[in-house]
């Protein structure tokens, strides 16, 4: 009997495998039905998407539980890669000479996550809990909402390929450059303090060689707990603006002075997109409304740029776990970035 005792998993293990397996199936399931949720709630109210009332709470009411969704999926599974890999191991893997090379392969990640800024949230949290420096998390917030191939598709099949080409080069270099700036400024310090504790990593650098699967996801679920229950506030307050903001985007009065005969419609375009909010695939459109109306490609593509890489929303919900001075610093950087990328595209075509 105790030799089948030993051979048999124990119930304990086995409740959490179906726990995971119904919980993985209902979480796919309702991801995959986010959109008719949406639709479903709005008309239950007399709601219709073609009012800016009715978009915004469309909006809401689809983007809230997908974040939530994504962070919580996100940081459970990452909170279970932890206990196989120390942190310090990780760090040490992607620091020093090797920064660079982080930075080009998390750049180059988010090419291939098609993440809104906010839904980059919670792998840009899940990255630093996993050890991660921090300028390379950096450029993967960066890269995933800005550069995708959602968008590269809609520029190469509204614009062409030059311009879809020119749009990657350069949204990688201020994905990677960005995050390289951002690291070697050393600004771990301006993480909040539950932050840092997770990225500093005070643990036995042996972690995980001793432990079963019932503590991995034990420490999963930890990690849910600990990083969900801080940041929904913030999510639920980012996404509001958002979708206000994206009920009622004012194409007219934003084309009137986007062309490139004046020095300051590029930095203009970049103030005026950071309050707003919405992914690549719901920007390309307004992209292409704009350029009907006579603005500038390059002023254009910087005000789009400023909506998916430095959304107001998505600071909102990054002030949980960074202080004021470092997300200053990832704006500003980024900023400068998306101020170059206007004028080449304004000089160059």
């Amino acid at each position: 009997m105790s030799a089948e005792s030993q051979v048999l998993p124990s119930p304990t293990l086995g409740r959490w495998l179906a726990g995971i397996l119904v919980a993985t199936a209902l979480w796919l399931l309702a991801y995959s039905n986010l959109s008719a949720f949406a639709d479903a709630f709005i008309a239950a109210l007399g709601l219709t998407r073609e009012t800016h009332f009715g978009e915004a709470v469309h909006f809401f009411i689809y983007d809230t539980p997908k974040v939530l969704l994504l962070l919580t999926g996100i940081v459970f599974v990452m909170g279970i890669v932890q206990t196989f890999f120390a942190p310090e191991r990780t760090r040490a893997l992607l620091s020093g000479k090797r920064v660079g090379v982080g930075n080009v392969l998390s750049a180059t990640l988010g090419i291939v996550t098609p993440f809104c800024s906010c839904s980059a949230v919670p792998l840009f949290i899940g990255f630093l809990s996993a050890g991660v420096p921090l300028g390379v998390t950096f450029s993967f917030l960066i890269s995933a909402p800005m550069v995708n191939e959602v968008a590269l598709v809609l520029l190469f099949g509204m614009f062409g390929w030059k311009v879809a080409a020119l749009y990657l080069g350069m949204g990688l270099l201020v994905a990677i450059v960005a995050g390289f700036v951002i690291g070697e400024l050393k600004m771990e310090r301006h993480l909040e303090d539950w932050v840092q504790k997770i990225h500093a990593g005070h643990v036995d650098p042996s972690v995980g060689l001793n432990l079963g699967w019932i503590e991995r996801f034990e420490a999963g679920w930890s990690h849910v707990r600990q990083i969900v229950g801080k940041v929904w506030p913030y999510i639920l307050l980012g996404i509001g603006l958002g979708a206000a903001i994206h009920g009622y985007v004012p194409e007219d009065f934003m084309a009137s002075f986007m062309g490139k005969d004046v020095w300051w419609a590029v930095p203009a375009a970049v103030v005026l997109g950071v309050p707003m909010y919405t992914n690549a695939a719901g920007i390309i459109p307004i992209v292409e409304a704009l350029i009907g109306k006579g603005a500038a490609l390059g002023t254009v593509l910087a005000f789009m740029m400023a909506v998916i890489a430095l959304s107001a929303p998505e600071m909102i919900i990054l002030r949980k776990a960074l202080k004021p001075r470092l997300i200053a610093t990832f704006a500003g950087v980024v900023a400068i970035g998306i101020l170059l990328v206007g004028y080449v595209f304004n000089l160059v075509i």
